[in-house]
């Protein structure tokens, strides 16, 4: 089920009423609830893929009881591998067989073999990649006895299953979100006044800007050999804002839904085109999933005390893995290598880490501040061309027209005004609004105020909201 659709909208005040009438029954009941409605939403694209988030559920829920009762290093290994076989097995059939099957026989005719793949054209459910990496954090914190396994066979399954996050993340840590789940949640108007206001932002992204942008977007990436260098730049500026306002719209969604029924989810997206680094980047970027790889692969490749060039070695493998994830072609890989060669020279150089917001305190930004922020946001656009391109060669050589003349002509940019306007009427907004949650965090203005934009918000979602209920970027991840 979309958020951007009718049937989501009917759905979520019928879930809420009954949620917060069961409130009085039992927290046992409630959780039941949470996971009936959550295999709804999720059946709703395609019920049989159901069965994958049951067993994943149900394997980590025992191998979780299991290693909280032994102490035996040899059996609490094995258990974790039954965890990671089963979860990364599912993971890398559903989503990596065909590729891998298809680059091996490439490779062949690369030295004259000739090998014919035979595809299954399996389909990648929606969804797996971000419910895997959050029931393997259960286990995984389980066996390095960061937390203790939980015995609510609901509350578990509630946790793993929660709608509003369950397709796209954010990607939850045991250790925040399960709790959540085992007291009693408390309903609170101004929480779920909070949670409107972020849905509000999220949908203003994503219906306003992102999928508006969409047709722009897929225009110019489709006939790229026809458009000049400036036309080509504006094209993946234009995707950038597509890419940021459709994942961190529906994270806004997400975690406004949450609020509504009393949770809170961590924080998916802190204004990461402000970053004055890469590194920067990547601490304000889908933070779920780059504090997971950091967590679990980066830390634990790199051990107590690693040298330069174990920690340059292990950002470019967590990268090339974190762009995997992302995607089975190449082009993610090489767009994973990209960001990971970026991170090298704060790795290798150790520059002091850019902490706080960016221009605290003051309306503008530093001269050396303003290009910093200007020369990180060029090379991630750099990147994201290998991000959205069909394959390799549309990416070099949509690279290369970008970079031929005319590199700055108005006129080629007259027919993408009002978008170009749209777009940085945004980022001038989320510039003033950086030390806030979200756009729309408004508190702080009278009444009258906060409505009056609250009111124009919703006019023009109506008026220019796009239609067509057009997924999001991150379903297909």
């Amino acid at each position: 089920m979309l958020f951007n659709s009718v049937a989501f909208g009917i759905f979520l005040p019928i879930v809420f009423l009954l949620y917060w009438i069961l409130r009085k029954r039992s927290l046992r009941l409630q959780n039941i609830f949470l996971i009936t409605v959550s295999y709804v939403f999720y059946g709703w694209w395609d019920w049989r893929f159901l069965s994958l988030i049951i067993v994943s559920s149900t394997i980590d829920y025992i191998v979780g009881l299991r290693l909280g009762r032994t102490t035996d290093t040899a059996k609490r290994k094995l258990l974790l591998g039954v965890s990671l076989f089963a979860n990364l097995g599912l993971l890398g059939f559903f989503k990596y067989f065909d590729f891998f099957v298809t680059s091996f026989c490439e490779m062949l005719g690369d030295i004259g073999l000739h090998a014919s793949p035979h595809s299954l054209n399996i389909i990648l459910p929606i969804g797996i990649s971000f419910y895997t990496f959050q029931t393997l954090s259960y286990t995984i914190d389980i066996y390095r006895k960061q937390i203790k396994p939980t015995e609510d066979l609901p509350a578990f399954f509630a946790f793993v299953s929660f709608f509003p996050q369950l397709v796209a993340g954010p990607i939850e840590r045991a250790h925040n979100l399960l709790p959540q789940f085992l007291k009693r949640r408390v309903f609170t108007s101004e929480k779920a006044a909070e949670g409107l206001r972020q849905m509000l932002n999220g949908f203003i992204k994503k219906l306003l800007i992102a999928d508006n942008l969409a047709l722009t977007v897929d225009s110019i990436f489709a006939n790229y050999n026809q458009y000049n260098g400036i036309t080509l730049l504006l094209g993946v500026f234009f995707f950038a804002m597509q890419i940021y306002c459709d994942f961190s719209g529906y994270s806004d969604i997400a975690i406004g839904t949450a609020k509504l029924f009393g949770f809170d989810l961590m924080r998916n997206f802190a204004y990461p085109y402000f970053s004055r680094d890469i590194s920067e980047f990547w601490r304000r970027w889908h933070i779920s999933l780059s504090t997971w790889f950091r967590d679990y692969l980066y830390v634990p490749l790199c051990g107590s005390r690693p040298s330069r060039y174990k920690k340059a070695r292990n950002i470019i493998i967590t990268f090339v893995l974190c762009g995997l994830w992302h995607g089975a072609g190449r082009t993610f890989v090489i767009w994973g290598a990209l960001m990971g060669i970026y991170l090298l020279p704060t790795t290798i150089f150790r520059r002091q880490r850019h902490i706080g917001t960016p221009a605290e305190g003051r309306l503008l930004p530093t001269f050396h501040e303003a290009v910093s922020m200007l020369s990180t946001f060029l090379l991630v656009l750099l990147a994201w061309v290998f991000f959205r391109s069909q394959n390799l060669s549309d990416a070099y050589c949509y690279i290369l027209r970008m970079l031929s003349p005319p590199y700055f002509h108005i006129t080629y940019m007259l027919p993408y005004k009002l978008m170009l306007g749209v777009s940085i009427l945004l980022l001038v907004l989320e510039w003033i609004q950086r030390e806030k949650q979200f756009m729309l965090q408004i508190g702080n203005l009278p009444v009258t105020a906060r409505w009056a934009i609250y009111y124009l918000c919703a006019i023009l979602l109506l008026v220019f909201g796009a239609t067509g209920n057009r997924e999001f970027i991150y379903f297909q991840f």
